[in-house]
């Protein structure tokens, strides 16, 4: 069992407050988590409640704080809490003096203490507070196996999480751009994390091959890691061939995948990788780095995974995919094969009641 033991629990289904860190509809991997989750439950028949926070996330601000403590005094007895991991840290004052009435799931995407670009001393505070908080919640939800596996070995969670794994809507195969230039697509907000500084390095030593990078993400979250990459585009003369879109809505992104020739994300870590998953279902090949659960995500069949921070196994990978139209098209082949098994957010939507259900009935 995780966490302490409930001393009472109502035996119909409490109503679901799924408290998240500022709006829900930013355009983040995590944010389309919850709220496709959030519209399985619905569609249910199940009573939730989204709760925004305001204030900054993960370290948190007073401000922060008490809308942490105003989201729990506004639930009622009986209800049932499901707090996003990046808001955890400004549980850690109030959520004690509610565990008597009522029952918390904390819904981890990635351990925080992991996140790129933190001081030792950011580590510790964060890994402290997930320690404290995850002990505390009534159940653990998970987005991938490798998660799963990072809490126990960072040992944030003595028990045994539910796993609910993202789902991934159905989508036509791309058509891809049938230019004389490989059309290379990269989905995610420009955070150190997500190593674009990384990607255009490693593409610099690719300068002779052709190729354009679209970069579709958001721009305004960590300005001097889109200052970095601005420098770095300059100092190689690639300025031409790389274009920082900023986000895009749905409609423009699907545009994008479908133009697209080859996906790619030098990602230092994913609790899970939705963009890659989404690339998948549109068969795109991939190239990008990453352990645990891109590897899980993606199969050799479907792109080249190479370690963290290897620059030049990242550039001998892109190389090797732009420039042998065949290798690309197999591995395009595999990625549709592998998109095709992914599951959809019904399933997700499904498993993640039932891990909520076995929280309820202890």
């Amino acid at each position: 069992m995780l966490g302490r033991p409930m001393t009472h629990r109502c035996m119909a289904e409490p109503p679901i407050h799924f408290i998240v860190p500022g709006p829900i509809t930013q355009r983040t991997g995590g944010y389309g988590y919850d709220r496709r989750i959030i519209e399985r439950l619905k569609s249910d028949g199940r009573t939730v409640e989204a709760v925004e926070l305001d204030g900054s996330f993960p370290f948190c601000c007073d401000t922060a704080r008490t809308a942490a403590a105003d989201a729990l005094a506004a639930i009622p007895d009986g209800g049932l809490a499901v707090i996003d991991g990046l808001a955890l840290p400004a549980f850690e004052g109030p959520l004690p003096h509610h565990a008597d009435r009522i029952s918390t799931v904390a819904l981890i995407h990635h351990p925080l203490a992991l996140e790129t670009g933190l001081t030792a001393s950011q580590r510790a505070r964060l890994k402290s507070a997930e320690n404290a908080l995850i002990a505390q919640a009534d159940g653990v939800v998970v987005t991938s196996r490798a998660t799963a596996k990072l809490l126990s070995d960072l040992g944030l969670c003595t028990g045994t999480p539910s796993i609910v794994l993202p789902g991934t809507d159905s989508a036509p195969r791309a058509s891809g751009s049938a230019g004389t230039a490989v059309q290379l697509l990269c989905v995610s907000t420009l955070i150190p994390r997500k190593g674009h500084g990384m990607l255009i390095e490693a593409l610099a030593d690719c300068s002779d091959l052709p190729w354009h990078l679209s970069c579709l993400g958001a721009l305004d979250r960590d300005p001097e890691t889109v200052s970095e990459v601005r420098k770095r585009i300059a100092a190689h003369g690639v300025a031409d061939r790389v274009a920082l879109v900023g986000e895009a809505d749905e409609t423009a992104l699907a545009a994008a995948y479908d133009g697209t020739d080859l996906f790619v994300l030098a990602s230092a870590f994913e609790g899970y990788g939705m963009a890659f998953a989404e690339a998948l279902a549109r068969g795109l090949p991939v190239v990008g780095s990453g352990e645990g659960a891109v590897r899980d995500t993606v199969p050799e069949t479907a792109g080249v995974i190479v370690p963290v921070g290897d620059r030049d196994a990242l550039a001998a990978a892109l190389r090797r995919v732009i420039g042998d139209d065949r290798f690309r098209q197999r591995l395009a082949a595999g990625a549709y094969a592998a998109g095709q098994r992914l599951p959809d957010w019904a399933a997700a939507g499904r498993a993640f009641a039932a891990a909520l259900d076995r929280v309820a009935a202890r």
